[in-house]
């Protein structure tokens, strides 16, 4: 046997993985993922085996140890790759070109400039000889490996010539250039297998059973209390649209309607947490593959838990709970979009609360729905609230005949009334509402449209009510002490027998499953307000059907600036068409009072940066993009800052990945643009917030991170 561990696949700063073990590693992902998508297993193999054989080139070797001169033509070990060609029968070739090709770049116009065709565009014959370089003397180790490996038909006697390399390599030129509009699947299958295999590294041994089904049989329980449990799945509508209240069975009836694998999506990190945990504890004795997946979710996973920390975002999951946003890479053709599609062909897709998203957002979710619908997934949307001509596009692009559509009747949704609705004109109107509560030992949820405000009433209440059990929960706190407040709440404030005070913002919106006596909130678009009341007398009980709970709502700013972030004229409307005088919000009624707030929807035109239109791909295949203007857009304003403590500390930069996420604090760029605040060169190049502005408490506060509160303690500069 012969010894080739000095042949490397990563560099030692990344492991010194050797390119043999790297080779087994994907290939054995590449056959599990072949076998479950009813693809050949065979090319499946071949192609891992060869994708990065070029890695043996002694440029590439040579790369791993330092840096190349500038003045060296650009090397591509997927090229190289391509060389052994020959040792693939004819008709497996194209599925193996997919295969190694393109698997780092886009063939065409790639950003780097370094796609295939861009290289022999640039270069022509040079590049070519380029890769070639000292062929003879590493052709015969990557064939030693290949041997190794078991390739079929290759021994250490084979020989790979030059001329054989030159075929190969035009022969591979021409059918990249002959691509046809559409994605490539087995570009998407061997991008998933690299990408996992390089995860898990040694842990390989622990991975889970990649894409298996999970049992969903516990969702098929019944409940008197909970009227979506009482209707049977339709096995002949492949589609599923439930409209219903909160509280009556909206998940339980989603879940138990998927056939397959699961990707179930939802807006807010909270709600993310709180379902994934939900269904971890209805599932996790039996379902041994859930993943949770957003900007934090590795922080809320136990270090005991290390491959699963590794492989929440990689391939195969029985059930991945996430944001859209993790999925849109879809509908614009960005670099990694072939294998997030691979992933999702033909699973159950749930997009739930669909409604609560910006604009640009809900184009973007219903571009994935056309795309999703046509890779074969069965989509399930459910909603407490969704304007009617939202809901006529999704059945549209879906196919309303093969939906299951469920709606409770008038009787049922009587059933649900459950909140008594009062206006005023300001928070302070509603002091003595406030104070009453407090003496009555009441749960009180008071709900801002800002975090500014959300600070301001907090301070308030701090100043009225100092003994009194409070918390304040928004976006801007450190990540690590946003997941530990959003875990006070649930497990403390919402089962407190006592007096308690929480003040929010939308963070408590959508999904968190809290039960309050009482809600103070400022005036949000209908759909989100009705969301809103969602988490007061959220428990539905025998004693609780038929008794309400009350909703004060305060009018919306005099001044369109201070209505942001929403539309000022979508919150007058939404204000004006809501009951007053402690009248019940009728159930029944809340489709109408959504269609005279939302007559029509102002759909925004995604097409001109959509890669997917009317039915039909517009990208070729093996190309992607480097980026979207609209990602961008959804991207662009979020940045992160860290506290002056921990940088000044050194505690930020000696961090691992980790403990970093756990110090920052998410901001808009727009709010720091100005304040000439310094920006560290590591980590997620967090800005640097005077210790004034932070508190645990309270979170940051915008007005006080201008660079002229810097403590002068530190040595700034």
């Amino acid at each position: 046997m012969n010894n080739y561990n000095h042949i490397l696949a990563k560099s030692v700063e990344n492991g010194a993985t050797t390119l043999e073990s790297h080779l087994e590693s994907v290939a054995e992902f590449a056959v599990v993922a072949a076998r479950y998508a009813g693809m050949d297993t065979e090319v499946a193999r071949q192609g891992a085996l060869l994708h990065d054989i070029g890695k043996a080139s002694v440029v590439f070797q040579k790369r791993l140890r330092s840096k190349p001169s500038p003045l060296e033509l650009p090397f591509r070990h997927e090229i190289a790759s391509l060389f052994f060609l020959k040792l693939v029968s004819p008709d497996l070739r194209p599925s193996v070109i997919d295969m190694i090709v393109a698997h780092h770049k886009s063939i065409y116009k790639d950003v780097s400039g370094t796609g295939f065709i861009d290289l022999d565009n640039e270069y022509e014959e040079d590049i070519f000889q380029f890769h070639l370089s000292d062929f003879s003397s590493w052709a015969s180790e990557a064939i030693g490996i290949l041997a190794e490996l078991n390739f079929p038909g290759v021994t250490h006697e084979t020989v790979i010539t030059e001329e054989d390399a030159r075929e190969a390599y035009y022969f591979a030129l021409d059918y990249c250039r002959k691509r046809q509009k559409g994605w490539s699947q087995w570009k998407g299958l061997l991008m998933g297998a690299d990408h996992i295999a390089s995860a898990v590294g040694d842990f390989k041994e622990k991975v889970p059973a990649l894409f298996a089904d999970p049992d969903v049989s516990f969702y098929n329980r019944k409940g008197e209390l909970y009227p979506l449990s009482l209707i049977d799945s339709d096995g002949t509508k492949k589609h599923t649209f439930v409209k219903a209240p909160t509280g009556a069975g909206k998940t339980d009836f989603l879940i138990k309607r998927c056939r397959g694998r699961i990707f179930y999506t939802l807006p807010f990190q909270a709600s993310i947490n709180a379902m994934y945990e939900r269904i971890l504890h209805d599932l996790g004795d039996h379902v041994e593959d859930i993943r949770l997946l957003h900007s934090i979710s590795q922080l809320l996973i136990g270090e005991e838990r290390i491959t699963e920390k590794v492989i929440q975002d990689k391939f195969g999951a029985s059930i991945k709970v996430l944001t859209p946003h993790q999925l849109a890479s879809i509908a614009f053709g960005i670099r990694g979009y072939e294998s997030v599609l691979f992933d999702l062909q033909g699973c159950d897709i749930i997009l739930d609360e669909i409604h609560t998203y910006s604009d640009i957002m809900q184009a973007i979710v219903l571009k994935m729905i056309e795309v999703l619908n046509h890779v074969g997934c069965r989509m399930h949307v459910g909603t407490a609230t969704i304007p009617s001509a939202m809901e006529k596009e999704i059945l549209e692009i879906l196919g309303k005949e093969q939906v299951q559509y469920v709606q409770l009747s008038d009787e049922v949704l009587t059933s649900f009334n459950r909140h008594e609705i009062y206006k005023a004109e300001a928070f302070t109107d509603l002091l003595p509402v406030l104070q009453q509560a407090v003496e009555q030992e009441k749960k009180i949820l008071i709900v801002c449209n800002r975090v500014a405000n959300a600070q301001v009433i907090f301070e308030r209440i701090e100043e009225l009510y100092p003994k009194t059990k409070k918390m304040l929960i928004h976006s801007r706190f450190k990540r690590g002490e946003r997941n530990c407040l959003e875990k006070e709440l649930k497990n403390e404030y919402n089962v407190s027998p006592y007096a308690c005070i929480v003040v929010a913002t939308q963070v408590v919106e959508v999904s968190l499953d809290i039960s309050f006596d009482l809600m103070i909130t400022e005036t949000a678009p209908i759909d989100a307000l009705i969301q809103r009341f969602g988490r007061i007398n959220r428990k539905r009980t025998a004693e609780t059907i038929g008794k309400c709970k009350p909703i004060y709502i305060i009018a919306p700013p005099q001044k369109d600036p201070d209505c942001l972030p929403y539309n000022p004229k979508i919150l007058r409307d939404s204000f004006k068409v809501l009951p007053n005088g402690g009248e019940l919000l009728r159930e029944t009624e809340l489709q109408s009072l959504i269609n005279q707030v939302y007559p029509k929807i102002e759909r925004l035109d995604i097409d001109l940066d959509a890669v997917f239109v009317d039915g039909k791909w517009r990208l070729k295949e093996l190309w992607h993009l480097s980026k979207s203007a609209l990602i961008e857009k959804l991207d662009i304003d979020s940045v992160v800052c860290i506290t002056q403590e921990d940088d000044e500390s050194g505690k930020y930069r000696e961090a691992d990945k980790e403990e970093r996420i756990l110090m920052e604090i998410p901001v808009r760029y727009s709010s720091l643009r100005w304040k000439k605040l310094k920006q560290l060169d590591v980590g997620s190049h967090p800005f640097v917030v005077p210790d004034i502005a932070y508190s645990s408490e309270r979170g940051l506060d915008l007005a006080k991170t201008g660079a002229e509160n810097y403590d002068t303690n530190y040595q700034i500069w």
